[in-house]
């Protein structure tokens, strides 16, 4: 039965099933029972969505303020358990918990026949910024991310909440070996994400993104070393014009992502993309004169 049966005790932290859930919080339990936890509205609601919930824990307050969501894993065949303050937050991993968890079933993942955008995370340790890089893969339209040699699992807990759904989205694959992971798309180019390398918008100009691409992020760190960086065709680095000694991983990732989803689509005869911009009056602009106080 979906729902526990009523008068049925709310589960606290010392109940089986919140102890059971809460071993998925480590990566070998994870791998083990092939689930994981999704913590929040907006990731339960992207798991809802993609049929993989399990189970759904909620707290007395999310009763009230997340019970589309509640209803919603109830009509998807959930069991849903109603906890104590103390049983949601031995399973959240947030300082403040949003008093939703769900345990989802890892994602059946298949590549993509013909990719033409795809991201791969090299060594990158840090759950947040892997997630962030996988949310703006999906917002670029990317076609798959890989986990490969030395990153974080994306089905780490920050990871999975940084991803803000986009996990639930598109391909994510894991792969023990970068090199083997790039073998996958023998039809597309690598470009390495690099600071020393060719000046991304200079490539844009020469039309050189639109082709397949298969971009290759390394560790904010450390970023790539030279010999995975060898497996890319060229490296790439986005330029930059102020003050900032770097870009962050995640934003660097994003422009890169969207140069070339930019540039794919300009080769597309979408008549939405194609048709001529609209040309808009110059604006009347007031002068105003600027007062300038002096206080003694």
């Amino acid at each position: 039965m979906p729902l526990d049966p009523p008068g049925t005790d709310a589960l606290t932290a010392r109940s089986s099933r919140v102890v059971n859930a809460r071993k998925l919080q480590r990566r070998r339990a994870r791998d083990k029972a092939e689930r994981f936890l999704a913590e929040g509205p907006q990731a339960v609601r992207e798991a809802i969505g993609a049929g993989v919930v399990e189970d759904l824990f909620y707290d007395f307050d999310a009763d009230t303020r997340h019970s589309d969501l509640i209803d919603a894993a109830v009509a998807a065949g959930a069991h849903v358990h109603a906890c104590t303050d103390d049983g949601l937050a031995a399973l959240a991993e947030t300082v403040t918990p949003q008093g939703l968890v769900a345990v989802c079933r890892f994602l059946e993942q298949s590549l993509p026949e013909e990719p033409r955008l795809v991201a791969v995370l090299h060594g990158i340790t840090d759950p947040g910024n892997a997630g962030t890089v996988l949310r703006a893969a999906d917002a670029a339209g990317a076609d798959c991310v890989v986990f490969a040699t030395d990153s974080v699992d994306p089905y780490n807990g920050k990871c999975v909440r940084s991803s803000a759904g986009s996990l639930f989205h598109l391909p994510v694959v894991r792969a023990a070996d970068t090199a083997d992971a790039l073998d996958l798309f023998p039809h597309a180019q690598i470009l390495a994400a690099a600071a020393d390398g060719d000046d991304l918008y200079a490539l844009d100009a020469a039309d050189e993104l639109a082709a397949p691409t298969v971009w290759l992020f390394g560790s904010e760190a450390h970023g790539l070393d030279e010999a995975t960086a060898a497996l890319a065709h060229r490296k790439v680095g986005v330029p930059i014009w102020g003050k900032a000694e770097s870009l962050n991983l995640a934003v660097a990732a994003g422009v890169c992502l969207y140069a070339s989803a930019a540039a794919q689509r300009r080769k597309l005869e979408w008549r939405h993309v194609n048709r001529l911009s609209r040309i808009y009056p110059a604006r009347r602009v007031r002068a105003v004169a600027l007062v300038v106080h002096v206080f003694p």
